[in-house]
């Protein structure tokens, strides 16, 4: 059997955007081997696209290498602005190849989401998060309209738990996918969190705000991305103070009819 070995360091989202690499890889016939956040990669073992999950490159042959860093075969990033996961495909040679649209990740029977609308105001840097009072203001209105919000809290968020107290913990990535499945809708920031919702078919909505929602669209046919579309963004990581495209009220704004229209 032909081995083939893809190589990602990256946050969550960073990690999702190359499973598509690995299933087509699988579709091919090689025996794959994935490298990066071993966290992450079980996802993709999880669901069958890659057969060994390594933390470092190991001292092997391989029969075709996706190399994803400055200084391997496949670039991190586009030179132009241009959907990440197209820049990808295309390195590898994939344009054209067909791939999923939604993880096929088991539902955890159980899941503290279910029937929920979730939400995850937080990402990696706070430069791209919005004030708190955005969320906690959506949660009044969708609480009177009698859905229910909880507030998944990851590796990066535990500063939450000082402002809510209808929170679900976790930090394995793999029970968040299956636990994640049957919310009734997620509100999230350009986050590997937000990535994942949508990965997995869940409506999610995407609020972009110094980030670029071309380049950093998730995989997902049930995505809605939010931004102000300011003339000075996307900006990130070179953020100004003010931040305007972070706007509550505004933002505030464009969330109140969508979501009324996707929980109708």
């Amino acid at each position: 059997m032909r081995r083939a070995l893809l190589y990602r360091r990256g946050g969550l989202g960073d990690t999702l955007l190359t499973f598509p690499l690995l299933e087509i890889l699988k579709s091919k016939g090689f025996y794959t081997t994935a490298v990066g956040n071993t966290d992450y990669f079980k996802i993709a073992r999880e669901v069958g696209w890659a057969d060994r999950v390594l933390s470092e490159k190991p001292n092997e042959d391989f029969d075709l290498v996706l190399e994803i860093s400055s200084e391997g075969n496949l670039p991190t990033f586009p030179r132009e602005r241009r959907w990440i996961l197209e820049h990808y495909l295309e390195g590898a040679g994939f344009i054209g190849e067909s791939f999923s649209w939604v993880l096929p990740v088991e539902t955890l029977p159980d899941s503290p989401f279910r029937g929920r609308v979730v939400f995850h105001p937080s990402s990696g840097s706070r430069k791209k998060n919005p004030n708190l009072s955005l969320f906690l203001e959506l949660e009044k209105h969708l609480v009177k309209r009698g859905h229910e919000v909880v507030y998944l809290i990851g590796e990066a968020d535990t500063w939450l738990k000082g402002y809510v107290t209808n929170y679900v913990e976790s930090y394995e990535p793999l029970w968040i996918a299956r636990a994640l499945k049957s919310a009734l809708l997620f509100v999230g920031l350009d986050s590997g969190l937000s990535h994942l919702s949508a990965y997995l078919g869940v409506p999610t909505i995407v609020i972009y705000g110094p980030s670029d929602p071309v380049v950093w669209k998730p995989i997902g046919r049930r995505v809605y991305q939010v931004s102000l579309g300011l003339e000075c963004s996307p900006c990130f990581p070179n953020v100004c103070d003010r931040r305007e495209c972070l706007d509550g009220s505004l933002l505030f704004h464009c969330l109140f009819p969508l979501l009324d229209e996707l929980l109708i």
